[in-house]
């Protein structure tokens, strides 16, 4: 049976340094949403660092860019994290955090079960979404709404 996760990488733009007191609201919940993730139902993986968190993990040039990348069983189990738990009241502040950005900041795609994606991988997904738009290759959650209306 050939069987496939979802895997997700999003970046945000800090408008603040990591160890601003601007940034506290955001880095005193990260724990705490994450803790929420690890027990989601459908939830397999997520990239961390040695703080338990993937903010100290440098993936582009830029240091105010920070990435969250994690796998799950299914696009519904991880729109259920994302919008139903309350990861979503962190997501209603994030104006205050992170800057708004021109392009596509999160992209979605299948992988084998048992798969863990790396960042050169994800990056190459958001590159492949930002200049092609969303296909069964790289895609959002809008183009999952779409997919499943046809």
């Amino acid at each position: 049976m050939n069987h496939q996760h979802l895997a997700q990488i999003n970046i945000s733009k800090m408008k603040f340094s990591i160890d601003s007191p601007k940034m506290q609201g955001f880095i005193l919940n990260l724990d705490r949403i994450n803790a929420l993730a690890d027990a989601q139902p459908g939830f397999v993986w997520r990239l961390k660092g040695e703080t338990n968190n993937a903010t100290e993990i440098q993936v582009f040039d830029d240091t105010q860019f920070i990435i969250n990348m994690s796998v799950w069983t299914s696009v519904e189990t991880l729109k259920e994290y994302v919008f139903r738990t309350a990861h979503v009241e962190i997501m209603r502040q994030r104006r205050q955090w992170f800057k708004l950005m021109d392009e596509a900041n999160y992209v979605l795609w299948w992988i084998p079960a048992g798969h863990i994606p790396t960042l050169q991988e994800a990056k190459e997904k958001l590159e492949y979404l930002r200049k092609n738009g969303p296909s069964a290759e790289a895609f959002d959650f809008k183009y999952c709404e779409q997919s499943a209306g046809e």
